[in-house]
Formats: structure tokens, C-alpha cells, sequence
């Protein structure tokens, strides 16, 4: 009996504990252990992010430059894949075995537990085929989403493009962005990436075993709906943008056209451009590389990337410097004999020609480089060649007021400085104390070290215009249906110079559109100031360059063209610049007395020599490799020097201490 019952008792307990083990793992797998929970939810439930559209993008009189077109991603969760017709899928999607495969594998070392893009951007007409016959797939769905379209195909450089966000995205977004989602690359889909992207939304879905959808879990009580982005409304005028990217056609290049009053961009034109629309859909990949691969740079933002040589638009602000500082006088003539000697440097006027007696107004209207060689060696020498640094610290502050060696702060990524030298860059090469005003004058031509975006010298233009004062550019004056701009872009910014010394430099710039350097680029009934400038160009023919504003009272809008390997200014860059500011004007292009036409000039090719163009790059490449290589071995040779310097400093530290032991030691004796 006793036996009995003690057997009873084993019984219970074994039975007690394989309960308590049951319950234990019951516990781990449902309260510990989510991976079954994530299994079983998976094979009912499946949660769908719902991408919401961009923001369309604008231009100033409301016309759509950029607007969604919807595309579909195939997703797949490699756990729920079971055998079915490979070769039917592989030619519904257009891939072959080999790219089925390869995609899979990358799926399964994502995750192969999780979703993710299998195939992108499918057109709705192939989405409405595959969609027919998704069933047959288990473990595939279809993503909807959105992608950019540009109904006009233009202004590539300022818009930018859209792509998948990279590692670096993911990791900086603190887990919003997740591999395969887009995010803007370039201009201003970067530029106001958060504001375009609006805000996903989530959908949960019934699927059955097949991964059919079987309506909305709860009825749609854990989804949450996705919000647009924000329509942005640009300052750019599509018209003027056309007309400028139809004119630099077959170009080298940029056009930067400014409203004076408000520092809105009206303009935005980078040669050679592309079509925007080919950095979307499945054969973006191959379009980028070709492009990336031309020589020319088509991705190569020009109005804020390119810097050059301003030439002889920059002599406008050296005389207002000069005024200001009391050093010439409207008055002041300056007799030009053809050449300007500058210590043991000649500067020759253009083509050698001798201008004769040229007050201020005539030397702009003639753009005499004497006379301006003469006032920027007056304004650095006025202390005296012991104070050539200091003086010149003083014009660089007074040029840089103007916007120039500094970016403006444009709305818009990867905007260059431009360059304006410092005293230490003069230093370097030639030696504290051993340079003089003599030895950088090319700087008061606009040459030398001086160098200038498209975009500071139309902003030069505004302040010009402005008589005294410029808007920071901006190419975004509105988001959504609030006019939201920076308070950075409405306040003014005064360079320091007295309005009335503005005057005698309009009037010289008026001169020379109105029977000067600029006059077959004179617009019947519209008075426009401008100033021609050929600058110095490394890769070939000078560079044409033109900036003008007009009409001359109560501006509308101010402009620079630069025409790459073109020659002067008069030649190329001035009648295009012509035609953009009539047209913005105006609203149409006139017959012209000098017989110029869009037409010439829009089917003109200016494009360099592929070989040579190639061959002057590989030459500039080399060029900075030795600049580099010098500079590198000057900082060696510096601090190997200050170090000798302070070895022997140390030495000669040392020694007077080890003579007074030893004299101590004598004494002692």
C-alpha cells in the first residue's frame, strides 16, 4: 500500500513538472520571446508603409516645374517565398535568372524575415500586368509609390534629383529613412528635403496563407495616414529660364538674372544642362554614369560652382572704392597712352588701344585699364610701401562687403566662395614685406588671384542697382500657401558706399551699352547699364563676360552672363544677356539695329575641342599637383626650420646653465 502510494506521488510530481515546463515555455514564447509572436502576426497581418507624394515645385507665376508620377516597387519577405514559375516572374518583371537570384540573396542577407525592394520603379502598365498574376508569387507584393516627373525639362541644375537614401542618410535621419526610400540628392530637392518629403503613414492589412489582402486589420484603427509634402514656389520665371537654356544651347557656361529689390532669382541657367527626366525610372543608373563620364560636366552646377576671373566687370567696384575713400574724384582724368606702368609691369589697355584723357565715367564707358590700375595703386600706396598690407587688408575688407570670397548663402547646396587673395597668400609666394601694389595689379582688372561665382557678380549688379545695398539671393519665396522666406533674405545689407558716388559709375555703364563695348546689345526703348569683361581663361579662348541691370531708374533686374572660350564680353555673353532682360521686360524680343537674333546666337556652337579641352584639364591638374607639391614642401621646410629653431633655442638655453656649474666648480676650487 505504502509501495502505491509513494508511486503516486512520483507520478504526480513527473507530471507536475512537465505542466510547469509547458507553462514555462508557454510564458517564454509569449511574453519573453517575440520572434513567434512576429511569425504568427505575419501570417495574418501585414503592415505597409504608404509613401506620401513630394512637393510639386513652382516657379513665380504658379507653372509646375516638377511634379509625382506613380511607380511601384515589388517587395518580398524571403520567409513567405515558396516555389512557383521563376521564368514567368523573371519575364512579367523584365530581369533574368541570373538578376532574380542575385536579388533574392540580397533580400535574405537584409533580412529574411523582413520586407524589402526586390524590384523598383515598374510603370503603372507593367504594374497592371505583374498585378494580375501576383497571386501566383507568395512572399511578393507590390509597394506604390511616387516619383518625380518634369513636365518642361529644364532648369536640371537648380531642381535637382531625387535617390535612394545611402547609409550615411539612414544614419544621420536617426532610423526615418530605411534602404530603398528616397531622399533629395541635389539642388533643391536636398535644399528643402524635409519640407518636400512630407510624412509617411502606415496601413495594417488581412492577408490570407496566399498573402492575398483581406481588408484592413481593426477596421483601420492602427493605421495612420500619410501627409503630403509642401508645394514650393520658386522665384525662377520658366520662360526666362527656357529662353536662357536655349540661348547657352551648345555652350559653356551660366546665366544668373536677379530681382534687384528683392534678391529673387528670376534665372538659373548652368550649360550644359540635361533633362531631368532622365535621372528618374530604371535606366537612371546608366543616364547618371554617361553623364558623370561627360567632359564637359552637365552635373557641374555653373552659377554657383564655376569661379572665374571677373575681368572688367569688376572695375565698377574698384572706382566706388575709391570714391569712397576719397583717393579719385569723379573729375579725375587719367591720360591713357595704350599701356600703364606699373613699376617694371605694363599693363596694356585693350588691343593696346590709347583712350586719351579719361575722367571716371569715359574709363568705365572705354573700360581703360589704365586708369583703374592707376586708382587701385593710389587706394594700396596712400601710406606708403611700408603699409602695403595693411591698405590692402583694408580694400579686401571694403571688396568683400560687395559679396565676393564669401558664400551668400543661397537656399541651395555646395555653393562656392569665389576668392579674394588674403595678404598671407602674398606672403607665401613672394615673401613678407617683398610684395608692393605694383606686384598685384592685375587684381584691379578683375585678374589675378580675384576670382567670382555667376552668382556674386549679378548680386555686384544688385548693389549697383540698388545704389549702395543687395537682398541675398534666394530661389524659394514661398511654401505651401505662406510666402515663408528666411529673415536673412529681407534684410539689406549695405557695402558702405555713399549713394551719390554711384551716379558717375551708372553713367559710365550706361555709356558703354549705349554707344560703348555693349552697343549691338542695346534693347530699343529700354535703357540698360552693363559693363563687357573678357577674363582670363586657363583652358583655351578667354571667357566672354556680361553684367548689366536696367532700366537704369527703378531696376527690374539684374544680370551676369559667362560664355566659356568665347572672347569678349561684347561678343557672346553681352546680346544674350540682352535677350533674357527685354524678354523678362517686355515679355518679347524686338527686332535690333545691329541685327542680332535669338536664333544666331541660340545655334551657335561654342563648345571647346573635346581633345584640347581634355588636354588643358590634364595640364590644370597638373599644375595643382605642383602648386600642391610646393606648398606642401614649404610647410616642411617651415617647420623643419622652427624646429631647428627651437633645438638651437634649447641648446642655447642649456648652455649657459652647464658654464655656471663648471664656473661654480672653479670657484669652488
Amino acid at each position: 500500500m505504502n509501495k502505491f502510494f509513494e508511486r503516486r506521488y512520483v507520478v504526480t510530481g513527473i507530471f507536475m513538472v512537465i505542466i510547469l515546463t509547458l507553462l514555462g515555455r508557454l510564458y517564454y514564447i509569449q511574453i519573453v520571446d517575440d520572434r513567434y509572436t512576429i511569425y504568427a502576426n505575419s501570417n495574418v497581418r501585414r503592415t505597409q508603409i504608404v509613401y506620401p507624394s513630394r512637393g510639386p515645385i513652382l516657379d513665380r507665376n504658379g507653372k509646375i516645374l516638377v511634379q509625382n508620377v506613380p511607380i511601384y516597387d515589388i517587395m518580398v519577405n524571403p520567409k513567405e517565398v515558396k516555389a512557383f514559375d521563376t521564368a514567368a516572374f523573371c519575364k512579367l518583371v523584365g530581369i533574368d535568372k541570373e538578376g532574380f537570384d542575385k536579388r533574392l540573396a540580397k533580400a535574405i542577407k537584409y533580412s529574411p524575415n523582413r520586407e524589402s525592394i526586390f524590384e523598383k520603379q515598374l510603370s503603372v502598365e507593367l504594374y497592371a500586368s505583374f498585378q494580375e498574376r501576383l497571386f501566383e508569387f507568395p512572399g511578393f507584393y507590390v509597394q506604390p509609390r511616387t516619383v518625380r516627373t518634369y513636365p518642361d525639362s529644364t532648369a536640371a541644375q537648380f531642381l535637382g534629383f531625387i535617390g535612394e537614401a545611402q547609409e550615411r542618410d539612414i544614419k544621420r535621419s536617426n532610423g526615418y529613412y530605411r534602404p530603398g526610400d528616397y531622399i533629395g540628392v541635389t539642388g533643391v530637392e536636398k535644399a528643402y528635403e524635409p519640407v518636400l518629403r512630407g510624412q509617411r503613414g502606415v496601413k495594417i492589412q488581412m492577408v490570407d496563407s496566399r498573402g492575398v489582402p483581406k481588408g484592413s486589420f481593426a477596421n483601420g484603427a492602427f493605421d495612420t495616414v500619410a501627409r503630403s509634402g509642401e508645394r514650393l514656389t520658386s522665384s525662377l520665371d520658366i520662360t526666362l529660364q527656357k529662353l536662357g537654356e536655349k540661348l547657352m544651347k551648345n555652350k559653356l557656361g551660366s546665366i544668373v538674372a536677379i530681382e534687384p529689390s528683392t534678391g529673387e532669382i528670376l534665372c538659373y541657367v548652368s550649360s550644359p544642362t540635361y533633362d531631368p527626366n532622365l535621372m528618374v525610372g530604371r535606366e537612371r543608373g546608366n543616364n547618371a554614369a554617361k553623364m558623370y563620364n561627360d567632359p564637359y560636366k552637365p552635373f557641374f552646377i555653373r552659377p554657383i560652382q564655376a569661379q572665374y576671373p571677373p575681368g572688367s566687370s569688376f572695375k565698377p567696384l574698384s572706382a566706388l572704392i575709391g570714391l569712397q575713400e576719397g583717393i579719385i574724384s569723379p573729375e579725375l582724368t587719367y591720360y591713357c597712352t595704350g599701356h600703364y606702368w606699373a613699376g617694371n609691369h605694363m599693363v596694356p589697355c585693350n588691343k593696346g588701344e590709347a583712350h586719351g584723357s579719361v575722367n571716371l565715367s569715359r574709363a568705365v564707358a572705354e573700360s581703360c585699364n589704365g586708369y583703374f590700375s592707376m586708382v587701385f595703386q593710389k587706394i594700396i600706396d596712400r601710406q606708403g610701401g611700408k603699409f602695403t598690407e595693411a591698405t590692402f587688408e583694408d580694400w579686401r575688407n571694403n571688396v568683400m562687403k560687395f559679396g565676393l570670397g564669401s558664400r551668400l548663402d543661397l537656399d541651395m547646396p555646395a555653393e562656392s566662395r569665389g576668392n579674394v587673395p588674403t595678404p598671407l597668400h602674398y606672403d607665401n609666394v613672394y615673401k613678407k614685406g617683398r610684395w608692393r601694389s605694383s606686384t598685384i595689379v592685375s587684381l584691379a582688372i578683375g585678374q589675378g588671384e580675384l576670382l567670382a561665382t555667376p552668382l556674386q557678380m549679378a548680386n555686384l549688379e544688385c548693389t549697383i542697382a540698388n545704389r549702395g545695398f543687395f537682398y541675398k539671393p534666394h530661389l524659394i519665396k514661398a511654401i505651401g500657401t505662406e510666402n515663408v522666406i528666411k529673415k536673412e533674405y529681407t534684410q539689406r545689407n549695405y557695402v558702405g558706399i555713399d549713394p551719390k558716388y554711384f551716379e558717375p559709375v551708372i553713367d559710365g555703364m550706361q555709356a558703354v551699352v549705349d554707344n560703348g563695348t555693349g552697343r549691338r546689345s542695346k534693347i530699343p526703348d529700354i535703357v540698360m547699364c552693363g559693363k563687357t569683361g573678357t577674363a582670363q581663361n586657363p583652358h583655351g579662348e578667354d571667357n566672354s563676360v556680361f553684367v548689366a541691370f536696367a532700366p537704369r531708374d527703378n531696376p527690374k533686374i539684374a544680370i551676369a552672363v559667362v560664355v566659356e572660350n568665347s572672347g569678349e564680353g561684347a561678343h557672346w555673353a553681352a546680346p544674350i544677356a540682352s535677350f533674357i532682360v527685354e524678354k523678362y521686360l517686355k515679355g518679347k524680343i524686338t527686332p535690333r539695329e545691329s541685327g542680332i537674333t535669338v536664333d544666331y546666337f541660340a545655334n551657335a556652337n561654342r563648345l571647346p575641342d573635346l581633345n584640347l579641352y581634355a588636354l588643358d584639364l590634364k595640364k590644370e591638374r597638373m599644375r595643382d599637383s605642383i602648386r600642391s607639391a610646393r606648398a606642401d614642401s614649404v610647410r616642411k621646410l617651415k617647420a623643419d626650420s622652427a624646429k631647428k629653431a627651437a633645438q638651437m633655442k634649447t641648446t642655447k638655453n642649456n648652455k649657459p646653465g652647464s658654464w655656471s656649474l663648471l664656473a661654480g666648480r672653479g670657484a669652488g676650487k
